[in-house]
């Protein structure tokens, strides 16, 4: 209760929910000490893959014993998850006091939540200063509040694609506009570019960071992978190779996303990480709500023996490294889709190929979600699209024969209200 109190407050310190500037949370931070000059931090930024790449990061970490301090957004379930320090998530009494410190030192002055929120999590790493830090950058970079760091480690450039176009210019929503958002203002100490979808979008990012001093590193250029059989991929780079089995994650995307991660590390020769390291490390690494293959729980139980994945993919990017990996399996899928209002709906179903049904449904508690009413009428292209009010209702609804797949998509916000449920 006291949590959810100064969390309400905070919510009411601007009137927009975003707004892109880091004047204000630089103003607060002088104030705070400047906590974020303080630490060694890998920043990752990017549209798709960036939860997946900190998830093997933090787990590789984890195998050599480096203890993480880790911010991402948004949460899934609880804020609490933005929160990692000493390789733990906050408690509701420490993240309460973390940010009654923030609401004290800003003293009533015009600040995001989002604002708010960094803040707090860069004064919570004075407390394990010794620490490695991890911090996620996202929607446009430029004016991202994280990205008030004057050194790091390293940046890390996630597969870029199309999404919160609504953020920009009506006459300006185009890929290059976003890598030039995530991509110009990048620190000038090491860059890793992840393997993206074209080799346009490559060339774009090259070109946009193409005056910047840091080295630069390349998926295919300097460091590659190749998926083998038995069970394992062969990872490759300047420094050598590695035979590592596959990780516990669904898809082989993820191998692109555990690549990133060891060409990261491999690099950060302070670091220090073995090969046992990365090898471990991967094969532990876990995701929520990414192809997350949920084996129990309430909902689950609806189903008794089928499978069913849960998945936050939400933008056309995302939609397509999800029909791949449903392209890989021999078996009936059935869908059940919410998403919120400003994403591009048409082509993120146009993935969707060979489904047997698709519900739409609503995400509850979200005004900015659309209705599940209203994407049934834009999903009007695939056969048997259907309605119902709520998650319970439309996997009650679906008639599954032995071995059918179900799969709930389209929103991260629709994955945290499964997992509570469940």
């Amino acid at each position: 209760m006291k949590l959810q109190k100064i969390v309400n407050r905070l919510q009411k310190l601007h009137p927009k929910e975003i707004d892109l500037s880091l004047d204000r949370i630089k103003t607060l931070c002088k104030k705070l000490g400047n906590p974020q000059d303080e630490i060694n931090c890998i920043q990752v930024c990017g549209t798709n893959g960036k939860g997946s790449t900190i998830s093997f990061l933090r787990s590789i970490l984890k195998e050599a014993d480096i203890k993480c301090n880790i911010y991402t957004s948004p949460h899934v379930k609880r804020i609490n998850e933005r929160f990692v320090y000493n390789d733990e998530m906050i408690s509701d009494d420490d993240l309460a006091d973390l940010l009654n410190k923030i609401e004290e030192t800003n003293n009533g002055q015009p600040l995001t939540y989002f604002e708010a929120l960094t803040a707090a999590f860069f004064y919570g790493c004075k407390k394990y200063k010794d620490n490695l830090v991890i911090a996620e950058f996202g929607l446009f970079g430029r004016g991202d509040a994280v990205n008030i760091l004057k050194k790091n480690l390293c940046n890390i450039v996630t597969s870029c694609s199309e999404d919160h176009l609504d953020w920009l210019p009506k006459n300006d929503q185009t890929i290059e506009r976003i890598i030039f958002e995530k991509t110009s203002s990048l620190l000038n100490s090491n860059i890793i570019v992840a393997k993206q979808t074209s080799d346009e979008i490559t060339n774009c990012i090259k070109k946009n960071i193409s005056k910047n001093a840091a080295r630069k590193f390349f998926f295919n250029e300097n460091y590659n992978f190749v998926l083998k059989e038995n069970n394992f991929f062969y990872y490759e780079d300047s420094y050598g190779g590695l035979r590592i089995p596959k990780p516990n994650l669904n898809g082989n995307f993820q191998l692109e996303n555990a690549s990133t991660a060891i060409a990261t590390l491999r690099i950060l020769k302070d670091i220090n990480i073995k090969d046992h390291h990365i090898i471990d490390g991967v094969q532990k690494a876990s995701n929520t709500a990414r192809l997350e293959e949920i084996k129990s729980g309430k909902l689950k139980d609806l189903i008794r023996n089928n499978r069913l994945i849960l998945d936050s993919s939400h933008n056309p990017g995302g939609s397509k490294v999800l029909n791949e990996y449903l392209q890989t399996l021999d078996c009936n899928k059935h869908v059940i889709i919410g998403m919120m209002a400003n994403k591009d709906h048409e082509k993120y179903i146009s993935y969707f190929k060979d489904i047997t049904s698709l519900t739409t449904i609503d995400i509850p508690n979200q005004p900015n979600a659309i209705s599940g009413e209203k994407l049934k009428e834009k999903f009007k292209c695939i056969p048997n699209v259907r309605y119902k009010k709520s998650i319970k209702e439309a996997i009650q609804s679906i008639h599954l024969g032995e071995d059918d797949l179900l799969i709930i998509t389209g929103s991260l916000y629709l994955s945290g209200e499964f997992l509570n449920l469940n």
